[in-house]
């Protein structure tokens, strides 16, 4: 691109990134990332979410959490969607207590949505934090959000195992 004159934007990055993390290159995309900050491209939220995003969906957790925290230095501010995707990712590898930065979202003004809690009470359903799936089942439904499909499948399954355990021996 840069040969013919067209700089890369951030979206280009934000492409490549993503393309290299789904193609398990992520030593690559680590430098791509890296070239991008000295280009200083990199100040953008949408850009750190897509990277976080590619690096969960690879499970490298090390430089999601080191790219998540270091938001707030860098001058950036975390929106919903980069919150709820770095909770997917620690839901998924089930550091579900590490999964704290949800409740970090209100004193950040950054309050959850429909699919933030979603996302966080499939999270404690799979790691069997059911108690604690529900509270936020009820702190969801309070602020007028609704489960989705899938949630509402998990605790119909749940219910289901609860009420006939007979049909797991």
């Amino acid at each position: 691109m840069q040969a013919y004159g067209q700089p890369p934007n951030p979206q280009t990055f934000a492409v490549l990134l993503d393309g290299l993390c789904k193609n398990g290159q992520v030593v690559e995309a680590i430098k791509v990332f890296h070239d991008m900050k000295d280009k200083t491209l990199s100040n953008n939220i949408v850009i750190y979410s897509i990277s976080i995003d590619s690096l969960c969906n690879v499970g490298n957790l090390t430089v999601v959490r080191e790219l998540f925290y270091s938001l707030p230095v860098k001058g950036l501010q975390p929106n919903v969607r980069t919150y709820t995707i770095t909770l997917k990712g620690l839901c998924k590898e089930g550091l579900i207590e590490e999964a704290c930065v949800f409740e970090k979202m209100d004193g950040s003004s950054c309050s959850p949505n429909n699919h933030t809690y979603n996302t966080i009470i499939q999270g404690l359903v799979q790691h069997n934090e059911t108690s604690k799936a529900m509270e936020y089942l009820e702190i969801m439904v309070d602020k007028g959000f609704s489960a989705n499909v899938i949630v509402v499948s998990m605790l119909f399954d749940l219910l289901n195992i609860q009420e006939f355990p007979q049909k797991l021996v």
